[in-house]
């Protein structure tokens, strides 16, 4: 099996040592102001991920949160070596243009980009950008799109009379190298069909192993039968610390710092969502309180107040490396992983779970010419 990549997460939308909700039409929670999304402290996040041994970081789009583009170009001043999976969406702008703004990106910073293609599950969010279709129409109009931009990124001269989209005599004057891989997720039919199409990486949200392993199956058929082969990552958030009894501590005082009519009006607007990812992270907790580890040290408690990617790994140092491991052996080679407050958490993962998956074979570090992260013992942080 290949080895595994990791990436972490910039909070765009704010940072604070409690969870900070939003997203799918939710807004972020007053906790986002805690500690607010600035360049600065995005890019001490960046520069511990990259020296830790993360590959990329994902930043988040919406409204809810600060504009990914920008704010990577800015932070990526800050870092050497750090990628940058930017979430975008498909009806905010042409293709063409992004197409021209990835090819800039990529020799601007030495070919640190990666793209996350967001579809956008929320009319009514899509609507406040000027974007009136429908759900499947927009899994449509992101094909289109993803045919447009692979063609410039070619070098060819496109032209294309669509359903959604239309250019003629589309190119660009200078293509992008490396071309970035493009990232997608989706659970809805359409959404598999553009991933076996146009996909580099299929991302799921963290789901029980079962579940996820269907999800693995269901897209790589789909994918072979266009003679196609994917990757495939998973989106988690991570609580991992010496002991499972200090972890699940942890994890109670996220769910204790929960104000009860914030669970209940995020809960009641994630419930109207259209995405069929966001229903099936609600069926994993039902808004209940209780019963949260779905699966052994898989929490679906940041769930309760965040749209998105809603469990977490929950467990000591070993159990979270097994956890990782369990979905490696289903086919899951990147991981998108976060944690509150993300610069103190990236110090968790990074100096305790990564050398112990270094030890046993399936991650080396990517900047230090494959030599593992040394062990948190020699490696002292002092603001855990």
């Amino acid at each position: 099996m290949p080895p595994l990549t990791f990436h972490w997460f910039l909070p765009t939308n704010g940072d604070s040592r409690h969870v900070v909700g939003g997203g799918h039409g939710s807004p972020a929670t007053a906790s986002g102001r805690d500690r607010p999304p600035s360049v600065a402290y995005l890019s001490r996040i960046a520069g511990a991920a990259e020296d830790l041994g993360f590959a990329g970081a994902l930043t988040p789009t919406g409204a809810w949160c600060e504009d990914a583009w920008l704010t990577t170009a800015m932070v990526s001043r800050h870092t050497e070596r750090l990628k940058f999976l930017v979430a975008f969406r498909p009806g905010a702008v042409s293709p063409t243009l992004a197409a021209q703004m990835a090819s800039t990106f990529q020799r601007h910073t030495g070919g640190r980009l990666l793209l996350n293609v967001v579809t956008g599950g929320e009319s009514q969010e899509q609507r406040a950008y000027g974007d009136f279709l429908d759900k499947d129409d927009r899994y449509r109009r992101t094909g289109e799109f993803l045919q447009i931009v692979r063609g410039l990124w070619e070098g060819k001269s496109v032209d294309l009379v669509g359903e959604h989209l239309q250019v003629e005599d589309a190119r660009l004057a200078r293509v992008p190298d490396p071309v970035p891989e493009v990232y997608f997720g989706g659970s809805s039919p359409l959404a598999g069909e553009v991933a076996a199409r146009h996909a580099d990486v299929y991302l799921t949200w963290g789901e029980p192993p079962a579940a996820v392993a269907e999800k693995i199956a269901w897209v790589r058929e789909l994918a072979r039968g266009r003679g196609r082969e994917l990757r495939f990552g998973i989106r988690l958030h991570v609580i991992t610390r010496d002991t499972a009894d200090q972890a699940w501590a942890e994890a109670r005082r996220l769910l204790d710092g929960f104000d009860a009519e914030t669970v209940r009006a995020v809960q009641a607007g994630l419930a109207r969502s259209e995405s069929e990812g966001q229903r099936r992270m609600l069926a994993l907790h039902g808004g209940r309180a209780d019963d949260l580890e779905i699966h052994p040290n898989l929490w679906a408690g940041i769930g309760l107040v965040r749209g998105g990617a809603g469990t977490a790994l929950v467990g000591s140092h070993d159990e979270v490396a097994e956890r990782i491991g369990e979905y490696h052996r289903l086919g899951i080679d990147e991981f998108v992983l976060s944690g509150y407050p993300h610069l103190e958490e990236a110090y968790w993962f990074g100096e305790n779970v990564l050398p112990r998956l270094a030890a046993r074979g399936l991650w080396t570090h990517p900047f230090h010419g494959g030599q593992a992260a040394a062990p948190a013992a020699q490696v002292p942080f002092a603001g855990r």
